[in-house]
């Protein structure tokens, strides 16, 4: 036996694994307050589906048998409703499942994924853990500038991640500007279409992406189940894309990806279209009347299409972000911290239900007159 005296008393992780900041979720809990608002997550307040939950019930009596691993009931039915090839679609365990997934098959050590300055956290880690290295692409006014993506583009990049309406400042870019940016890129860089809120968005100029993919070798279009339908704790997404991109995340990703019980909830809730109906309905109402209040107060709120708002707060003592959340968290009332997407002065709130934002208004009313 040879004496290697640089082995590890341990198991060592390989070069960058360590150097990966893991992704914090919004906090679940208040410091005080009589009843909790959680806003921090961007959960729908309407809940899942009845005929999801009901779905998802029904399969206890089978959990010893495996789910369907080509996910073929929920294909076919995401198919119907959107008039989409089943064939193309994946299902994941949520969309963070599969952005991992299209990063897997197409970044390796010393390629580079590119993103805009506050894309969803989950980008950099799954370029960081293929081996690659994240770029970021400055923004304007808290929106993609797609210029700055193109001009950031090297022959080193392998795959562009959009999120749009973005997470966590909830503004968009025109399907014009997603059509420029896909135009821009070569056509071997894979561009992912991030819709995670598109079902929110009621713009004339928006479009999730579906078109593109359509039209396109290059495009995938990521969704979710988390937020307009309301499954969040199930974690179950899908993605529409070229055969041979489907082909290869289908190569790589788990044989069984899907639970059983997420499987059966998302047949029924991507059938009810009233209930999302409803919730979409719900943020129609509530997104204006919180942010015009909220600005009523003074403060400034990014124009969001999604189902949560960003606010700025004033920079002086006592009265920023970080002093907000505490006093919002003394009245029960939990929203989401910023300084890991560098905006330690801003915090982002979920449209909840009536209550909640009422509870919220008057909770920074209080706070502001202080």
């Amino acid at each position: 036996m040879t004496n290697d005296t640089t082995r590890s008393e341990r198991p060592v992780p390989r070069a960058g694994v360590l150097d990966i900041a893991a992704y914090v979720p919004g906090k679940s809990k208040a410091t005080g307050g009589a009843k909790l608002h959680k806003l921090s997550s961007n959960e729908t307040p309407l809940g899942a589906s009845p005929k999801a939950i009901e779905a998802y019930k029904a399969q206890a009596g089978t959990l010893e048998l495996y789910p369907d691993g080509s996910a073929s009931a929920l294909r076919e039915a995401i198919g119907k409703v959107y008039g989409l090839d089943p064939d193309r679609i994946v299902c994941g365990n949520g969309s963070d499942d599969l952005l991992h997934l299209l990063t897997a098959a197409y970044v390796g050590e010393g390629d580079e994924g590119l993103y805009s300055q506050y894309g969803f956290l989950v980008y950099p880690i799954a370029i960081k853990a293929a081996g690659g290295r994240p770029v970021v692409a400055p923004e304007k006014n808290l929106t993609v500038d797609v210029d700055a993506l193109l001009a950031a583009v090297t022959e080193k990049t392998r795959i562009v991640f959009l999120a749009n309406p973005s997470n966590p400042t909830g503004t968009y870019i025109p399907f014009d500007e997603v059509k420029r940016l896909q135009a821009g890129l070569p056509k071997s860089v894979l561009l992912v279409l991030d819709a995670a809120y598109a079902e929110y968005v009621r713009r004339n100029d928006y479009e999730a992406g579906v078109e593109l993919v359509s039209s396109s070798d290059n495009v995938v279009m990521c969704r979710t189940f988390s937020k307009i339908h309301g499954l969040a704790g199930l974690r179950l997404g899908w993605m529409y894309g070229p055969e041979h991109v489907v082909d290869a995340v289908n190569r790589i990703r788990g044989p069984f990806n899907v639970n059983a019980a997420a499987l059966a909830a998302g047949v029924a809730a991507i059938e009810d279209k009233a209930h999302a109906a409803a919730a979409g309905d719900h943020n129609e109402v509530w997104l204006p009347k919180v942010t015009k209040a909220l600005e009523g107060l003074g403060l400034s709120v990014a124009p969001s299409v999604g189902n949560f708002i960003l606010i700025a707060f004033p920079d002086r003592d006592g009265k920023r972000a970080p002093d907000a959340d505490a006093f919002l968290q003394s009245r029960g009332i939990v929203v989401r911290r910023m300084e890991a997407y560098g905006l330690p002065n801003s915090l982002r709130m979920t449209i909840g239900s009536q209550e909640a934002n009422e509870a919220t208004i008057a909770a920074l009313t209080d706070f502001l007159k202080g």
